[in-house]
């Protein structure tokens, strides 16, 4: 029996499909791609999916599951009655010759290569002169507090849930390695990190963040902190603007601050960072963001708002700063792809952490660069630390190329959902003062909004004192906001850094100092 007939505004041609691999993430790809260059153009009606599946003699299972990631990320859209249709994309202004989803290896990094010993001649003076200069002047306004002491308690935020972690199976693959290590490994490496280590986060990036990137693209860190800060280092000069979200991770403005930047606070709505805003601003040519899932507000950047910055770095040859600090947790659907698998000019550096899957403590942490920027950033990383130390990147990658860690991020998005759930089921209702609590589709906290700044150091006093941790929303601005103060108020819990019980007892105690009597 012959395949019906597709809609004659779709052409499969071309599409061909392993069936040694994943047929639902190929056709997911391939269709990706046809939206992104322009094959496939807006309004563009796709065919139901039985008829797709009969064409393409697969499953329609199969094609179900690449249209249900399509519509997660905003490329394809629903209209009730008539069928799905290429959602309405905003057009690139750069022309690209050929569509690439890997990074550019083809421009110069700019980036300064000596080193200043300015320094050298300078008189020694007190240290109280010393803070009021340049670079420790920036140190004393852009530091980071020393974290919450003790062990994690409700509702810490940007804490997982360690105390699932299989410390046995780390620690007899610590035993193992000691036991009889490599000697090679013990001598001063690579200043990039580990090769195996290096290449087994290619391969789980390709397969998991469908990121078309390669082990040479790959420098190890010491946690997500020193990427930001490298980031910092290297592509900003003094007086030079950077764009960050407001609010946002005020570590990552601390960083470039440091580095003498002049921070610009960029307004974030439900889309995420407002590109308009950015653009808007001459001196900027790099812009931070969290789009995965933004911190501190929890909004997912809109597949719209991601190619309108892509397209913002390539008019002005600006770069784009990507913390996917916890893109592994999403609760609905396979993960979003982030920007830099959907870069084809090699402006976006990604920032990844183990921390958010394994234990802050950990210190382990990557980018992945465009491959131009591979060597002055492993140059710049060995002038402060030489390389990693050898046993946590060593173990990391027997425990990745083991299994373990695939089978550990399952284990913690189910861990983290199920005390997501407890802390929406329990929340208290009716806080006078106090927002709706919000949907939660990813990540490890969530931000409810409070009427003023004074309510807000009201509840967070209140929960202190029964012994649960709240973060105020107001910290997470720039100080120069101009948005009233009132607005900036909120709450910004975590709920993955305890177990169920201990949400459960931390509610019952907020609802005792909250709720009016």
């Amino acid at each position: 029996m012959p395949n019906p007939p597709l809609p004659s505004s779709f052409n499969p041609a071309g599409i061909e499909l392993d069936r040694r691999q994943g047929l639902s993430r190929q056709l997911y790809q391939a269709l990706r791609m046809r939206v992104l260059d322009g094959r496939l153009t807006s309004g563009t009606r796709l065919p139901a999916s039985r008829d797709l599946a009969a064409a393409l003699s697969i499953s329609r299972n199969s094609v179900v599951r690449a249209y249900d990631q399509l519509y997660a990320e905003g490329f394809i859209e629903g209209r009730v009655g008539d069928g799905t249709y290429v959602a309405q994309l905003p057009q690139a202004t750069v022309p690209v010759k050929k569509l690439s989803t890997k990074v550019s290896t083809g421009f110069s990094t700019g980036l300064p290569t000596a080193l200043s010993t300015n320094w050298l001649d300078l008189p020694v003076v007190s240290s109280s002169k010393v803070i009021h200069s340049g670079a420790l002047g920036r140190v004393e306004k852009n530091h980071l507090a020393l974290p919450p002491s003790g062990p994690p308690r409700a509702f810490r935020v940007g804490v997982p849930a360690f105390d699932l972690f299989p410390f046995e199976v780390w620690a007899k693959l610590n035993a193992a390695f000691w036991r009889k290590p490599d000697l090679q490994q013990l001598c001063y490496g690579d200043p990039a990190g580990d090769a195996r280590l290096r290449g087994l986060i290619a391969a789980y990036l390709r397969s998991s963040r469908g990121m078309q990137c390669s082990a040479e693209q790959i420098v190890i860190t010491s946690g997500a902190q020193q990427g930001i800060s490298l980031c910092a280092q290297l592509l900003v000069e003094p007086g030079d603007g950077v764009g960050i979200e407001n609010p946002g991770y005020r570590a990552a403005g601390h960083a470039f601050a440091v580095a003498g930047a002049r921070l610009h606070g960029i307004a974030v709505d439900s889309e995420g960072i407002d590109c308009t805003e950015l653009a808007g601003l001459s001196d900027c040519r790099l812009a931070y963001v969290t789009p995965s899932h933004q911190y501190p507000t929890g909004v997912v950047m809109s597949l719209a708002r991601r190619l309108e910055l892509l397209t913002w770095a390539e008019r002005t040859q600006g770069w784009i700063v990507e913390d996917d600090y916890d893109g592994e947790y999403r609760y609905s659907g396979a993960p979003l792809a982030p920007l830099a698998a959907l870069d084809r000019q090699g402006r976006v550096l990604y920032v990844g952490t183990f921390g958010k899957v394994a234990f802050p403590a950990l210190r382990l942490g990557y980018l992945v660069l465009p491959p131009g920027l591979v060597e002055a950033f492993s140059q710049r990383r060995a002038v402060d630390v030489r390389h990693s130390e050898v046993s946590t990147q060593a173990v990391m990658a027997e425990f990745m190329a083991a299994g373990h860690f695939q089978r550990h991020i399952r284990r913690m998005r189910r861990a983290a959902l199920s005390r997501r759930n407890v802390l929406l089921d329990g929340w208290p209702r009716g806080i006078p003062g106090v927002g709706k609590l919000p949907s939660v589709a990813a990540g490890l906290h969530l931000t409810v909004r409070v009427d003023s700044v004074a309510r807000e150091r009201e509840l967070i006093e209140q929960a202190t004192s029964v012994g649960v941790e709240v973060n105020g929303l107001s910290s997470y601005w720039l100080p120069d906001t101009t948005l009233p103060e009132d607005q900036r108020a909120g709450l910004v819990l975590g709920f993955a850094a305890v177990p169920e019980t201990a949400i459960e007892s931390a509610l019952a105690r907020l609802r005792e100092v909250w709720l009016p009597v």
